[in-house]
């Protein structure tokens, strides 16, 4: 998104042609808005998740749309013609939103700066717009709420409207449903619960009317047709009723699916198609897309939001506002009844969440699996209904209401939380023992909410990870139900599952979606102690650590390592943080070296018994054959052992690169050797443009990325100021010119990383140091490491940096240039601040022409 004239005044707050727009209906109101929402990626049993191979490089699919989406938007940035920044715009503060809880949830733990953004967004914009507040809530875990029953509809409802207020600290006014799926009962819920108005698309609606009317006749619109420019009243009797805003249903979709974001104005022209001529004093033209659209499913379309907001609509006289906001200028004249059930992503009412409808079809898959899945996950929830019902008066007052207010809990996991919950809904005082199955048991309704998330069945395939998701958190329910009740039920499950036919051979069906992907991401305590155990040969545990959702207490551990065997013994105490459940294990891991690891687990049963054990198998490492001691070990513990296969994934491959470490360094020395034997011969195939042999080119990229590599730590470790780093400067500069001329592409993520921080720790500490005499050389310094950066063609990562320079600038540099009358030449501090400006690519239009 570039532009062709400065901005004078970048960029917090959009241009106000007119604020009296802002207190009186007054001419045309623009509302966009983004429904955010992830899948839930976590791992049920450990409350984290793991690593997808699918999202590289990043981490996994929430982290890489993270980048590509959710931070964009907190600062989108608008360039001039030269492709310098003149403005960051939080997108969030101008845009109507709602995030999924269990997105926010991820988002607060993931990148607490991001997520402060948001709810500071919402703060603003309650400001700008009489306390209406562009977030609205989502239904809690995202459900078709109109395939729920009445119960958990009501606790969808519940839940989202609690999360909600715990992170934007007031109450919601609209509420998002998921895939916009509603009927009537659903109206019923909503409208009980206090949610004032909804959003849905054209096709939803079936007819409507002026309420204050000459006749009864109504408008039939349901091919579409209805005026999305105003909201509507929907009466489910006499006196409820609850408003809804249709999008406008072509440019929402063109948004998602065509070039209505190719650039600001290109937007502004479609959306202004939009307005009707007719004498209304106002009009509200609303969009609604996937958020992940703006920037996710179409790069760099947050830039294109963040001027149109800021600028495009603001110069037309548009105002920028929220449903809300609108609502509260005017009241809705028209009526409206909606088609019976509804969603906007399916043709077929809700069928697409459970049956053969043929929405969401890829290629020549079915989707026979809907139905049968459907079903059996309805049959899994009575089941664990009469699990929760038998067994949940024993220890609470009224189960349903402890369901209902358990949102609570999964908020805030403190134990006085805890404590206070089980206190408040307890029927009696419950023993620690208790405490456990009333957790548990909250945990079966939690989970059993969970594996209804509407994206289980939205694609074509039930092996997808949406369906395994869904699958694996049925799976712990039912686990859970076995552990409180002593009751089966996962034998009938997954004969129940078996009826569900998927288009992959090597599944089958259901069950062997199970038994292939949910099964093996199952996790008990003994598990946890194996991962601790074989995890602690290489991290130095402390007495208390936390291990994704389990608390570890060390109670012992020793150490020993002859040769390359290394034996480790310990004792340790496992406490899960979500259901209080703790085991007391014992262990003795043996490392013979390389990839061989040996693990054994038992539950601690004497002290004796343990000092025993210990003192056997460390005389047997000092005395005995590798063989005698595993077989001891076998003695002991028995016949289960553990390895390198069992830890978690992440640990796994941490462990793994740890163990390559000697490897890939003697490689890259090898490929360093090759590279220099034939140098000369390199540069002749360049001079005659011939192709290098690839064994040639590999050697010469691997060669060169270590060296780059090796330098660049060097430069970690030094002081960093401009004497000391120079010589390390020149050497990647040769390095540059080497790669360049060999067209080699350097791989060297770590050192791109270490370049980064590198930055961000120099212009940090030119920002907090009281004294400006090293400033010059210190700026030096950040230019040259950033120019480096690009001749090595590392495409540096230098978002957050500008993040910050552009708020020091605009905070506290530009007030203080204004007290000075824009004085420089007898200023020389702030040209060299106007000079790191320049480095970053910053655009300062009011100031940097007299430099």
């Amino acid at each position: 998104m570039t532009i062709t004239t400065p901005i004078k005044n970048p960029i917090h707050k959009p241009l106000n042609l007119d604020d009296s727009s802002l207190h009186q209906a007054k001419g045309v109101y623009i509302t966009v808005h983004g429904h955010f929402y992830q899948p839930p990626r976590e791992n049920p049993y450990l409350n984290v998740i793991e690593r997808q191979p699918s999202a590289q490089p990043f981490h996994d699919w929430n982290e890489r749309i993270f980048y590509e989406c959710y931070r964009n938007n907190a600062f989108a940035r608008i360039f001039n013609n030269d492709g310098n920044i003149v403005g960051i715009v939080n997108n969030y503060e101008y845009m109507s939103f709602n995030i999924g809880a269990t997105l926010m949830s991820w988002l607060e733990k993931y990148d607490r700066k991001v997520y402060e953004k948001i709810i500071e967004a919402d703060h603003l914009s309650c400001q700008r717009l009489n306390g209406h507040g562009n977030a609205i809530a989502q239904v809690y875990n995202h459900i078709i709420l109109p395939l729920a029953n009445e119960r958990d509809k009501y606790t969808q409802v519940r839940w989202g409207k609690a999360d909600f207020y715990h992170r934007f600290g007031r109450q919601p006014e609209g509420m998002w449903l998921a895939e916009t799926a509603v009927d009537y009962p659903t109206l019923e819920v909503l409208i009980a619960e206090g949610i004032k108005f909804i959003i849905l698309a054209p096709t939803q609606a079936e007819r409507c009317r002026p309420i204050i009317r000459e006749n009864d006749e109504w408008l039939e619109v349901g091919g579409g047709q209805i005026d999305p420019t105003r909201p509507y009243r929907c009466y489910i009797n006499e006196e409820d009723y609850i408003d809804i805003f249709f999008y406008d249903g072509p440019i929402s979709g063109d948004m998602g699916f065509g070039d209505v974001l190719l650039s600001s104005h290109h937007f502004y022209s479609r959306l202004k198609s939009a307005v009707r001529g007719d004498n209304r004093p106002s009009q509200i033209i609303s969009v609604a897309t996937d958020g992940e659209t703006f920037g996710h499913h179409k790069k760099d379309t947050e830039k294109c939001l963040a001027y149109a907001f800021t600028q495009e609509f603001p110069q037309q006289g548009w105002t920028v506002t929220n449903y809300a906001h609108y609502l509260s200028l005017v009241t809705p004249t028209w009526e409206v009844e909606l088609k019976p059930v509804t969603a906007w992503s399916c043709y077929h009412g809700v069928e697409r969440w459970k049956d053969d409808c043929g929405c969401g079809g890829g290629g020549e898959y079915h989707q026979k699996w809907r139905k049968p899945l459907r079903e059996t996950l309805n049959w899994l929830r009575d089941e664990l209904t009469k699990v929760y019902e038998d067994v949940g008066y024993h220890y609470f007052k009224n189960p349903w209401l402890a369901r209902d207010e358990y949102i609570q809990v999964i908020l805030d996991r403190n134990r006085d939380t805890i404590k206070e919950f089980l206190s408040r809904h307890g029927s009696h005082i419950l023993s620690p023992s208790e405490e456990i199955d009333a957790l548990r048991l909250l945990e079966i309704q939690k989970n059993s909410l969970l594996m209804f998330t509407s994206c289980g069945w939205f694609f074509e395939e039930i092996s997808r990870p949406e369906g395994t998701q869904i699958l694996r958190y049925a799976s712990h329910a039912v686990e859970l139900a076995g552990e409180i009740a002593g009751v089966q039920l996962e034998k009938e499950f997954i004969t129940r599952l078996a009826e569900a036919p998927s288009n992959i051979k090597e599944y089958g069906n259901g069950e062997g979606v199970y038994r292939q992907g949910v099964i093996p991401s199952k996790v008990n305590l003994e598990q946890v102690t194996a991962h601790y155990a074989l995890s602690s040969l290489y991290n130095n545990y402390q007495d208390e650590e936390t291990i994704y959702c389990y608390s570890t207490r060390q109670l012992d551990y020793q150490k020993q390592q002859i040769g390359s065997l290394t034996l480790a013994i310990g004792q340790v105490r496992l406490t899960s943080n979500i259901t209080w459940e703790s085991g007391h294990f014992i262990f003795a891991v043996l490392h013979l070296g390389g990839w061989d690891f040996h693990c054994c687990i038992q539950p601690f049963s004497s002290r004796l018994a343990y000092t025993q054990m210990k003192e056997e198998l460390f005389s047997m490492l000092k005395q005995t054959s590798i063989v005698d001691l595993i077989l001891s070990m076998s003695r002991l513990f028995g016949n289960k052992s553990f390895d390198l296969k069992h830890l978690f994934a992440e640990e796994r491959l941490s462990i793994m690169e740890k163990l390559t470490t000697t490897t890939k360094k003697r490689l890259d020395q090898l490929y360093t050797q090759v590279y220099r034997d034939n140098y000369s011969i390199l540069l002749a195939f360049q001079r005659d443009e011939v192709p290098i042999p690839q064994e040639l080119q590999v050697a010469a990229e691997v060669a060169i990325s270590y060296r780059c590599l090796k330098v660049i730590e060097a430069i970690n470790n030094e002081k960093p100021d401009l004497d000391n780093l120079e010589p390390y400067l020149i050497d990647l500069e040769v390095i540059a010119i080497e790669a360049d001329d060999l067209r080699c592409k350097l791989e060297i993520p770590k050192g791109k990383k270490t370049l980064e921080n590198l930055i961000l720790s120099c212009v940090q500490k030119i920002l907090s140091q009281e004294s400006s005499e090293t400033l010059e050389t210190d700026i030096q310094l950040i230019n040259k490491l950033i120019t480096v950066g690009k001749k090595l063609k590392l495409n540096l990562w230098l978002d957050k940096i500008q993040e910050i320079y552009y708020d020091f600038l605009h905070q506290q540099l530009l007030p203080q240039l204004s007290l000075n009358n824009g004085s420089f030449k007898k200023n020389n501090q702030l040209r060299l601040w106007i000079k790191l400006a320049e480095y970053l690519e910053i655009f300062l239009p009011s100031f940097s022409e007299q430099i």
